[in-house]
């Protein structure tokens, strides 16, 4: 990987592997070579990604007959590489204001999150309605956000995304 697009080295490594690792390298690279990340996630920090988040008008993985990567999984990546605390991923999470900021918080800490925070943090959304815009491979949908919870707490794929495996709740 070049230097350019090097994991934090204060990250710390996340399910046994380095965290940029957790999205697959054909989607990886794709990332690191849309005019997005290069005009917009380039030199982000953890401060400035917010603003960039709070923009957000869809959520998705990738879309097109090229499978494009989305300005969500491109912002998703961004988190994996600089790995912020987690109380600012909770506060993404928590906050009502900006709901495809709450999507990347919940998005991310499901890549991420050890099981029993998981649960704790997403379980909560599941009485959440707000409507979210879907870029998918082949159009677009609506779902709410109690649904995408509920795919991250049940599914191994989200978003055309494959996740890491998450026990279920005992």
């Amino acid at each position: 990987m070049s230097g350019l697009n090097a994991t934090s080295a204060t990250a710390e490594m996340v399910h046994g592997t380095n965290p940029q690792f957790l999205i697959e390298k054909i989607t990886r690279l794709k990332i690191y070579e849309t005019s997005y990340w290069k005009q917009h996630c380039f030199g982000l920090n953890e401060e400035t990604l917010l603003e960039k988040a709070v923009d957000l008008k869809y959520i998705g993985g990738t879309y097109g007959p090229m499978a494009k990567p989305t300005n969500f999984i491109c912002l998703v990546q961004k988190l994996l590489q600089l790995q912020p605390e987690m109380d600012i991923i909770k506060e993404y999470i928590e906050q009502t204001d900006f709901k495809y900021l709450t999507a990347l918080g919940v998005f991310y800490l499901r890549m991420i999150g050890k099981p029993a925070d998981i649960f704790s943090a997403l379980e909560p959304l599941r009485s959440d309605y707000r409507k979210l815009r879907v870029r998918k491979l082949q159009g677009w949908t609506i779902v709410h956000m109690d649904e995408l919870v509920d795919d991250l707490l049940t599914q191994n794929l989200v978003l055309d995304m494959a996740l890491p495996h998450l026990p279920m709740r005992s």
